[in-house]
């Protein structure tokens, strides 16, 4: 995916989850941020960002926080609704880890339960449920960078669609440079894997998607060049 208005500013501080101050041309400027994740280790003092103009005119911020420069690792997106579409895009690439799709849903009912993307190749019917992960440690993937009740629960729904005879995977769209590993963040949430461990017994799998990022774009690459 590749943002079409993008400009640069200066990460100042977050007051809260859903907002950030960043110094743009000189200027203080309320911008939203598109992740309420924690971002501890990449939202510091000083730190060089990206952002993309709002296209509505009546919001309150004119900006989303999109992309932020981590020192030694380069930048990261942190746009929470980027690893859907990057997911859907390269699932529509011709990529060969599901070959031969012949049915895409996105945001697929089952159940009770919601999933990000259905598909089927052949006679393989599959769940895809989406994490984008942007904590880094020592050149490791982790996640949750913040407790997840939610990834917890979407985990059980996976189990669930596997007895019902459903491939089911959980893919982590590492949306960071270099990183090709992601490991369950047991420090932050010790609940999610556990949970994630009893998943993978369950049948359920684990797909981690490396990207090439640049501060305006962001793409599944495999080689992560």
């Amino acid at each position: 995916m590749k943002y079409a208005n993008i400009v640069s500013g200066r990460f100042i501080d977050r007051p809260n989850r859903f907002i950030a101050h960043v110094e743009i041309d000189g200027v203080m400027e309320t911008v939203h941020v598109k992740n309420t994740g924690r971002c501890m280790e990449l939202l510091l003092p000083e730190a060089d960002v990206m952002l993309a103009v709002s296209d509505s005119p009546s919001r309150k911020t004119k900006y989303d926080l999109i992309s932020v420069y981590k020192k030694n690792l380069g930048w990261v997106n942190i746009d929470s609704q980027a690893p859907n579409v990057v997911v859907k895009e390269w699932l529509m690439s011709g990529q060969q880890v599901f070959p031969n799709i012949t049915t895409l849903k996105p945001e697929y009912v089952h159940g009770n339960s919601r999933v990000d993307f259905y598909l089927e190749c052949g006679q393989r019917k599959i769940f895809i449920e989406v994490k984008g992960c942007t904590l880094e440690i020592d050149g490791i993937g982790y996640f949750p960078d913040a407790p997840t009740e939610r990834g917890v629960k979407h985990l059980h729904e996976l189990m669930k669609a596997v007895e019902d005879g459903y491939e089911c995977y959980i893919a982590f769209v590492i949306a960071m440079p270099r990183v090709t590993k992601v490991l369950p963040n047991r420090v932050t949430h010790p609940e999610f894997g556990d949970v994630l461990d009893a998943a993978i017994k369950a049948g359920v799998k684990i797909l981690c998607l490396p990207c090439s990022v640049r501060p305006d774009e962001l793409a599944i690459n495999l080689q992560n060049d």
